[in-house]
């Protein structure tokens, strides 16, 4: 049986929707970052992390998301295809991993990027991190226009990955979702499944 570690609200929540969509037995562990003793299941410190059950552990979401996908393609999250269009699906997927999210850490940790310890360094931080993630909705906002789900004319584990950005956004920038109208209406679409309002639940997020 999977074994999800997970943050509540973190990105690896994500993880924990493709779990519930694949229907197949999970548990989950809560944990804190820099708990100690999950250093030893991922050094690196980082949820999510996924035991499959026979002594192999996998990290980084995009990764983790993928593998359920293709393991349970009978939930058909996975984008088979011309090659084109999974190279289409990569391509979103390390823009979300590699643009999209790292735009947030500035806000949620901006002592990371000074030395200095006043609080107008960190308000100038996120400041500049709000600009980037406004830049990075731009182009998600234009991608999805005209579109119910993110790539092709079913769900995928890409409407998985940007749900949790999609939340941050929305109660970390100033004006939430209210300039991104295509990401505002995947938002709400991906906040009315049923699995995903039990991942919420269950997370307490």
């Amino acid at each position: 049986m999977f074994t999800l570690y997970y943050h509540p609200g973190a990105c690896s929540l994500a993880a924990h929707i493709v779990l519930e969509w694949i229907g197949e037995p999970y548990a989950t562990k809560e944990v804190a970052f820099g708990d100690k003793d999950y250093l030893k299941v991922n050094p690196a410190g980082a949820v999510p992390a996924l035991d499959d059950g026979e002594g192999w552990i996998l990290t980084q979401d995009a990764a983790i998301l993928r593998y359920l996908s293709l393991r349970s393609p009978k939930a058909g999250l996975a984008i088979h295809g011309s090659a084109r269009e999974e190279a289409e699906a990569d391509r979103w997927s390390f823009f979300i991993t590699g643009d999209l999210h790292p735009a947030f850490f500035p806000l949620f940790v901006p002592n990371r990027y000074t030395r200095a310890r006043e609080k107008k360094a960190f308000d100038d931080i996120r400041d500049a991190a709000k600009a980037l993630a406004h830049k990075k909705f731009a182009i998600i906002d234009a991608h999805l226009a005209g579109r119910r789900f993110f790539l092709s004319e079913r769900r995928s584990y890409l409407d998985a990955y940007i749900f949790p950005m999609e939340r941050w956004a929305q109660s970390l920038l100033d004006d939430g979702l209210s300039g991104f109208p295509s990401v505002r209406a995947h938002h709400d679409m991906m906040a009315a499944d049923p699995a995903v309002k039990n991942v919420l639940a269950a997370e307490g997020a």
